[in-house]
């Protein structure tokens, strides 16, 4: 990893230093930083990397206030003063960074959260901030990010912060907020700030909000990328409803097909169960790898533009259960998500009316031919017994 990650041209998706598109899916692991020593450090991050995620979300003082001491009973700040950082705290926050980054995978570390608020103020945000940042301006694999509530009174501290942060790298390293509690995102009062790289939103359980959240973020300008960070989380019990893979798939396929990027959590993880190891793999995480491979296996995947119209008929974006559709930009292929059984009409011309198409199971990547395709539009079914199906078609001449 050459250099810090950069924003495209389009403000779309993300590229390395060198210009190369990054796909982005993450994982979060926010305890990662306090809670863990490093060989169990490692085995997160093998995971990860194994299952296809390329960024981990984290909290870099772990989940809470910042007052709680890591698993070498270190605190990170001396008398739990932002201005006094305890070096034996930070010495482990080093180990974790460099073994994410032989691994090639990039840190979302979060430097506050609204818990914070008795102790990271005006008078000390941008001292703290300058001193994480300048720490780790040589670390190619990191981003910063700040979670307070989606409220203006946050504005002023948020802008502190991202002062120090960028006068501590020099302003290499992206800049985004993560608000918190849900649902909520960046865009509300901060999109039209110049050090916010890219809109992050949370929705928990509200599952139905992603596509109207994201839609709503892809949509304003100046264009930037937006990351669908915290939905409801694998086998979760506080949402109202079981967070089976099927779940897991449905929102980040709302998301991807809606121009956003999408991150995973699962819940034995975050809450540090003595079951966090066995998610590492679990189904709904695997599942996201077959995500991302099916994506990258379409020409230039990061020309995706979200469009609805490819469904004549049979679309749903309202709601919990979506039919929804993407393309790339110039008509080389199209994709559409179906979250249940449907029957519904598409518009061939989105491919120039000629395609190979074929049915693909979210579950397990498997396809199925459909065979070529030509004319204006054509009806289909989704495929018996499938929970939720893929239809891509790939233009030909």
């Amino acid at each position: 990893m050459q250099g810090p990650i950069k924003i495209s041209e389009n403000g779309r998706y993300f590229v390395t230093a060198a210009g190369k598109p990054i796909f982005w899916l993450a994982t979060t692991q926010w305890q990662i930083f306090r809670e863990h020593p490093l060989v169990e450090v490692e085995l997160i991050l093998d995971k990860a990397k194994e299952n296809g995620f390329n960024f981990i979300q984290a909290m870099l003082l772990g989940v809470g206030d910042g007052t709680k001491p890591n698993i070498h009973g270190d605190t990170p700040w001396k008398k739990d003063d932002p201005a006094t950082p305890n070096e034996a705290y930070f010495e482990h926050v080093d180990a974790v960074v460099q073994a994410a980054r032989r691994k090639e995978l990039i840190l979302v570390a979060g430097i506050y959260h609204q818990t914070m608020g008795d102790r990271v103020k005006m008078k000390n945000a941008r001292t703290w901030a300058r001193w994480i940042a300048g720490r780790y301006a040589g670390a190619p694999n990191l981003i910063w990010s700040m979670y307070p509530k989606a409220e203006p009174e946050y504005t002023a501290l948020l802008r502190e912060l991202a002062i120090g942060l960028q006068q501590g790298d020099g302003g290499v390293h992206l800049i985004t907020v993560h608000p918190d509690p849900a649902p909520a995102t960046s865009s509300t009062y901060l999109h039209n700030e110049s050090w916010l790289a890219f809109n992050s939103i949370q929705t928990w359980a509200s599952v139905d909000l992603i596509y109207p959240m994201v839609s709503h973020d892809y949509g304003l300008r100046p264009a930037k990328p937006v990351v669908m960070a915290e939905g409801a989380y694998e086998n979760g019990t506080e949402y109202g409803f079981e967070v089976s893979p099927l779940w897991i798939r449905r929102q980040a396929y709302y998301s991807y097909l809606a121009g956003a990027h999408h991150s995973y959590g699962h819940n034995d993880s975050w809450r540090m169960l003595p079951t966090w190891k066995e998610a590492l793999d679990a189904p709904g995480a695997k599942h996201l790898s077959v995500l991302k491979n099916i994506l990258l296996s379409l020409e230039e995947w990061w020309n995706l533009v979200p469009d609805q119209a490819i469904l004549v008929s049979g679309g749903c974006t309202n709601g919990r259960s979506l039919n929804l559709a993407a393309r790339h930009r110039d008509g080389k292929w199209m994709i559409a998500y179906f979250a249940d059984k449907a029957s519904f009409k598409v518009d061939l011309g989105k491919v120039g009316g000629k395609a190979e198409a074929f049915w693909i199971d979210p579950r397990n990547g498997e396809s199925i031919s459909i065979g070529s395709l030509t004319g204006d539009t054509k009806y289909f079914s989704t495929p018996e017994g499938w929970e939720d199906s893929l239809l891509v078609m790939k233009a030909t001449k």
